[in-house]
């Protein structure tokens, strides 16, 4: 049976049952995102924005409201705040990382200039602060600028602890709760705030949310080395030459013997990688069964976040957002 016939994309699903304020949030977008007298502001903030991601995270904030029952639009404004906050993120990531290629198109650092997407970054992240206001609630408010810093620090803490085969899973996984869940925790989170539910319902959806990102990111970590089959994808290996420690290097590095540490500590602690070392440290992963626990540890995840939106009234996007937890780990299959 084919990954189709089993989730039927359900971000797809979400898409069109959620159309209307997506359009509206589109719309909203590209109305914030304009500037009076800096022209390169909306050209670079398009380039990124209209690229064709699926945005899921404005997709939730929209599923969680509606789902709790919210009736109004503030909601259109805090989905359009959790895709700018997302998309500055990813225009100073790519500084950061000296990328040249983002969803199959080149960078907009690479077709401006770092300053540029610097600047533009810190400006769609004062427009989310704007937006933010303008729903009239504190909650809210604290809710995602406490994401944007927790963010910025999982950014910090990942660029210090690159390349230092010591690194952790508790470091790992603090890494991975800011670059990646704290925005998803967020974003459901704030739906439930908004439509004004009980608490135990905002925190399911904070707890979905949280797991959800988690198995996200750890799904984008085994596809970098092409899944758990080991059917190498086209982007494989850009962690081991970024020297990044993801969880599948860190649990493989765990069970090393001396000879196989002594390979790391070369290809990772110091960046001496030579021909064929990315297929032994690929062949080492398999052996160590790194690429299994941790295509299993997404699977925990997952069902995480399955269980929490058991917490949620029923309603169609309740089970929608839980198919979309399957479709986050189906993508390794």
């Amino acid at each position: 049976m084919s990954l189709d016939q089993i989730v039927a994309k359900p971000h797809e699903r979400l898409r069109d049952y959620l159309a209307e304020d997506l359009d509206a949030v589109n719309r909203l977008i590209r109305d914030r995102m304009a500037s009076k007298h800096a022209p390169r502001i909306p050209e670079v903030t398009a380039h990124l924005v209209e690229a064709g991601g699926k945005r899921i995270r404005p997709m939730m904030t929209l599923a969680a409201a509606r789902l709790c029952g919210y009736e109004g639009d503030a909601h259109l404004k805090l989905a359009a705040t959790v895709e700018f906050i997302h998309t500055a993120t990813l225009l100073h990531d790519d500084v950061v990382d000296e990328s040249e290629q983002r969803r199959g198109r080149p960078t907009a650092n690479l077709l401006w200039d770092n300053k540029s997407s610097v600047l533009v970054g810190d400006y769609l992240f004062a427009r989310s602060f704007q937006l933010m206001v303008e729903t009239g609630s504190l909650t809210v408010l604290d809710i995602l600028s406490n994401a944007a810093a927790v963010i910025a620090e999982g950014e910090v803490l990942q660029m210090s602890v690159a390349m230092n085969i010591e690194t952790t899973e508790e470091t790992y996984l603090q890494v991975v709760r800011g670059k990646t869940a704290a925005l998803f925790e967020a974003a459901t989170e704030v739906g439930g705030v908004i439509a004004g539910r009980p608490e135990a319902e905002v925190r399911a959806l904070a707890r979905y949310g949280d797991a959800l990102g988690v198995s996200f990111q750890m799904v984008d970590d085994l596809l970098d080395w092409g899944g758990a089959s080991g059917d190498l994808g086209k982007n494989t290996g850009d962690d081991f030459r970024e020297r990044k420690l993801t969880l599948p290097l860190i649990r493989a590095i765990a069970k090393s013997d001396a000879e196989e540490r002594a390979f790391w500590a070369r290809t990772i602690g110091k960046g001496d990688q030579q021909s064929g070392d990315l297929d032994q440290a690929h062949a080492l992963l398999i052996k160590h069964g790194a690429l299994e626990e941790t295509r299993a540890e997404a699977l925990r995840f997952a069902d995480i976040a399955k269980d929490a939106m058991s917490e949620l009234p029923e309603h169609p996007l309740r089970e929608m957002l839980r198919d979309l937890a399957d479709y986050v780990v189906a993508r390794i299959n």
